[in-house]
């Protein structure tokens, strides 16, 4: 058995694997599973305790940019590359069966991502997310409220009132953006899939809001990204 953890910046999720099946995952401030494992991996962009995920698990990989990878990194600073990234990429190779792919993430920021055909990433775009947008408006402003995507019954056109501004800004803004990203993306790959993936891509996602053909929700994108990178060290 696998174990698959992704520690954020807000929170952390884990998953366990058998092969290629996704067996459990966590429950919203669930702690690290009392199943141990034969080996696991942990992409962390927050602070995590590896003392207590090694009790978990015979061996554990910490992922970084020069861990052993079932795709190449077309990238001018890899070091500094996100984890999460590299995960969500990895797992949209497997997702994806050599087609070119937009990942997108939603998270505390968005990426939005491109891995051609070939299994190559070839970079991307990071943009602030929703709730960083929403806090920067109410804490740089003297009035304007502290809003987030929840408060949001529906995405207006046009605000016609302060909130409906602040949401039409922020809310609106951000799926142009998203969709300009995967329009530009295209004109080289028409081909390309777009998987959608992060905390925040329930919104994005539901009632179609996210106008792009092609398009697939996976929450655990992330996870089956750090199987697969287990997978491709079971030798070494």
């Amino acid at each position: 058995m696998y174990l698959t953890v992704d520690k954020g910046n807000t929170r952390m999720k884990w998953a366990l694997f058998e092969g290629d099946r996704l067996v459990r995952t966590s429950e919203e401030g669930e702690g690290l599973p009392a199943a141990h494992a034969e080996r696991a991996i942990v992409c962390a962009t927050g602070a995590l305790d590896l003392e207590a995920l090694r009790l978990e698990a015979d061996r554990v990989t910490v992922l970084t940019s020069r861990t052993r990878l079932p795709i190449g990194l077309d990238y001018g600073t890899p070091e500094t590359l996100g984890p999460d990234r590299i995960a969500a990429a990895c797992g949209a190779h497997r997702l994806c069966q050599g087609r070119g792919c937009v990942i997108v993430d939603a998270g505390t920021c968005i990426t939005v991502d491109y891995l051609d055909g070939a299994g190559v990433y070839r970079g991307g775009a990071i943009l602030p997310g929703f709730e960083m947008k929403f806090r920067a408006l109410h804490t740089f402003t003297a009035k304007l409220p502290l809003l987030t995507t929840v408060d949001a019954a529906q995405e207006p056109v046009t605000g016609r009132s302060t909130q409906e501004s602040m949401e039409a800004g922020v809310l609106t803004a951000t799926r142009y953006a998203v969709e300009g990203f995967v329009a530009h993306y295209r004109e080289y790959a028409p081909d390309t899939r777009v998987l959608l993936t992060g905390g925040d891509a329930d919104w994005l996602w539901g009632e179609g809001r996210l106008r792009v053909s092609d398009c697939v929700w996976e929450p655990y994108l992330v996870m089956i990204g750090l199987n697969e990178i287990l997978k491709e060290n079971e030798k070494y």
